[in-house]
């Protein structure tokens, strides 16, 4: 009889254990899935710079501040959203993120003025903001310490593919389809529609839900209780007395200020008015496809690097990539456009600029914990959004001062530079 009972409880620890793992992979899918699309409703400004010039005779130092303007609302959306999806649920949140930011896009789409598109533009960054911390979060609910540098680096990577497919609809709307700039913000973000629906259909929001945990016993994963005691003020106080997270903040938003540098204005760099005559050897458009494909292999890489190669020590890798980053900027400055070389030099300039991200946000729940891990995600990436919108109207000033749009290769090679003397101080 003891035998039955021990054979009945084996039995069903290896259900628990299946029913687990099958639901902590559908998160993970189900997450970065979602998150795949959320770019293309944010990071397309770059390709519609010419048109709006165009059009209504907007500067660069103009777009600059309207860019800024995203980034900002995106960085105060991130302080409030993170704690929000320790609060509410990343599910909830991520699905409302996806379709309100559709909704900006397309109202920015009929603007006319530099006052429409710097509210357009900033209520879309607000929207935006509901999607990675809560979505952070959420896997945090799945998956523990062990496993985190692959989880981050998977779902950070996609974040990378999401740059990719921010960079080719635009290309296909303009080039292919010969549409106008104003195409790009109603077709492209309506991808976003398909992975929150997803997310709906397919993703549970924490273990505690379905009344199941996993029987591995390495699984590290803290269970919570149904409902979390904290309150969001003691999220707010255990986060913001950690002095980790400003030395972080400080390293990742010189980290960012260097990825949207590139983002917004590689575009610019290459393709500029008269993109579709050029008689390059090479089409531009495929060169700046380059920098978004270098991007989420690198987000891919590091992480597991820091896993794999130093133990988890995540800011050893953090620092090799942003030396390697500015190393490959300063040499970016003397490569002719359209050359195979410079698509290789974009290339690795894209993956050594944004690969220590995955890291970055695995630190969130190794340094913070689980409990609050999407309000450290959230206060850590509004500190990262503030640099990268401090620096878009700087950078549109100097290449309407300079008329050289090759400029901003060292701007980035200094952030980066900068960033590796910060990430040194950065343990665990």
């Amino acid at each position: 009889m003891p035998s039955d009972t021990s054979n009945s409880l084996e039995s069903q620890a290896v259900l628990r254990s299946a029913t687990f793992a099958q639901y902590k992979w559908r998160a993970l899918v189900g997450v970065t899935f979602c998150y795949l699309f959320y770019y293309t409703g944010r990071q397309t400004l770059g390709f519609a710079v010419a048109g709006i010039q165009h059009d209504y005779g907007l500067s660069k130092y103009q777009i600059g501040w309207i860019s800024a303007t995203m980034l900002w609302c995106y960085a105060g959306g991130q302080f409030v959203n993170g704690n929000l999806g320790d609060k509410l649920g990343g599910k909830a949140m991520m699905i409302g993120g996806a379709v309100l930011s559709l909704a900006a896009n397309w109202v920015f789409s009929f603007g006319h003025t530099f006052l429409f598109f710097l509210l357009a533009w900033g209520a879309n960054g607000y929207f935006q903001s509901m999607g990675f911390a809560p979505g952070s979060r959420l896997l945090s609910n799945w998956w523990g310490h062990t496993n985190r540098g692959f989880v981050y680096g998977v779902y950070i990577g996609f974040s990378g593919f999401s740059s990719v497919l921010a960079y080719v609809f635009p290309v296909v709307i303009l080039g292919a389809m010969h549409l106008d700039w104003i195409w790009i913000f109603r077709l492209a973000p309506l991808s976003m529609l398909l992975g929150a629906l997803v997310l709906l259909l397919f993703v549970s929001e924490r273990p505690e839900d379905q009344s199941i945990r996993s029987a591995d016993p390495a699984d590290d994963t803290p269970r919570l209780p149904a409902q979390d005691e904290l309150t969001s003020a003691q999220r707010y106080s255990i986060v913001l007395r950690n002095w980790k997270l400003y030395i972080t903040g400080l390293a990742i938003g010189l980290q960012n200020a260097a990825r949207y540098a590139l983002v917004v204005w590689v575009p610019v760099h290459y393709l500029g008015m008269d993109w579709k005559s050029s008689a390059a050897l090479i089409d531009p458009k495929w060169i700046t496809i380059a920098l978004p494909i270098g991007m989420a292999l690198g987000s891919l890489s590091n992480s597991w690097i820091s896993d794999v190669l130093f133990q988890g020590r995540r800011y050893l890798a953090i620092v090799w990539y942003m030396v390697l980053a500015s190393t490959t900027a300063i040499i970016m400055m003397f490569i002719p456009h359209a050359s195979m070389l410079a698509i290789g030099l974009l290339f690795l300039c894209g993956f050594f600029v944004f690969g220590p991200a995955s890291s970055f946000w695995a630190l969130c729940p190794d340094i913070f914990g689980r409990r609050v891990a999407g309000t450290a995600t959230g206060v850590l990436n509004t500190m990262s959004y503030i640099f990268a919108g401090i620096g878009e109207p700087v950078i549109g000033h100097i290449i309407d001062s300079t008329g050289n749009t090759a400029i901003i290769f060292p701007i980035v090679a200094g952030l980066c530079a900068a960033s590796a003397v910060l990430s040194m101080s950065i343990k665990r």
